[in-house]
């Protein structure tokens, strides 16, 4: 079964519209993209659009016939959960209903949550339960309108792991809340990307896919880090997982952006098919 890839909107130009958008997404190959509601005030301010604007995105959709399957909330580095400040935890938790309900009118099914307690400040002792707690309230919001959270390994000290993740899947024991693993993020940290992927199986609804270097998990091409592909791939196809793959990278208004995303998008059709992920 060919899998559906997709390609993180921050690989594309950012001063386009969606349709232009939606329409270099088919044309460069992919099936789906992926949105960001980050900390900009850009993005955020798509929390508050109207009703004409948001019938105009899904017009776009239906024209080009590709969805926006997934939405990367990393906007809650700046708001964090976890925040010991009492008003920046309430504007984290606005901005987290504000994005299911988003997903709801835009027709987007899962949202992919970070897993950092606090980013911009210390954590503290009770980082953790706050950042729990966050998730819950919004995990409830989430399974009123059936849109799926799933929680993505980070880098740092905080949800590094799918291990890690996974205690948060078994303590909701929700079937809206679910794992969204990071292959290049595992890899950064240092862990078994095949021992981790087992720990999740049967609880991962998409997984990411970037190489990294040690430090560093963010703008390294393909071919260029350590990540191990291919085996990822052997694993993930061991597990019969079959549900979407996301290329994440970042190419900052390249002018060469949409043939390094080309490249990036054969580089990693050859790992999976070097895998036995597809035919």
């Amino acid at each position: 079964m060919k899998p559906m890839i997709g390609i993180y909107e921050k690989a594309l130009p950012s001063k386009i519209d969606w349709l232009s958008r939606l329409k270099m997404t088919a044309d460069l190959g992919f099936d789906f993209i992926e949105i960001s509601i980050d900390e900009s005030d850009e993005r955020l301010a798509r929390l508050d659009w109207n009703v004409s604007q948001k019938q105009e995105l899904r017009r776009s959709i239906e024209e080009t016939h590709i969805p926006i399957l997934d939405l990367c909330l990393s906007a809650h580095r700046k708001y964090a959960l976890g925040s010991a400040e009492a008003a920046i935890r309430e504007r984290a938790l606005d901005i987290f209903n504000k994005t299911i309900d988003f997903a709801s009118d835009i027709g987007i099914r899962i949202i992919q949550l970070a897993g950092y307690f606090v980013y911009y400040e210390p954590e503290d002792a009770q980082s953790l339960e706050r950042y729990r707690a966050g998730l819950e309230i919004g995990l409830a919001h989430a399974e009123r309108v059936g849109i799926m959270l799933a929680l993505e390994n980070v880098d740092g000290q905080h949800v590094n792991s799918i291990s890690r993740a996974k205690r948060f899947v078994d303590d909701f024991n929700s079937p809206w809340f679910q794992l969204y693993p990071d292959i290049g993020n595992l890899t950064e940290q240092g862990l078994s990307v095949n021992d981790e992927l087992e720990v999740g199986k049967g609880h991962i609804v998409a997984v990411h896919v970037k190489d990294v270097i040690k430090g560093q998990v963010r703008r390294i091409p393909f071919g260029k880090g350590i990540v191990d592909f291919v085996s990822a791939f052997q694993k993930l196809k061991s597990m019969n997982f079959n549900g979407p793959v996301l290329i994440e990278m970042w190419n900052d208004d390249s002018a060469e952006a949409a043939s390094i995303v080309s490249m990036s998008l054969e580089f990693i059709k050859e790992k999976m098919r070097l895998g036995g992920f597809t035919d």
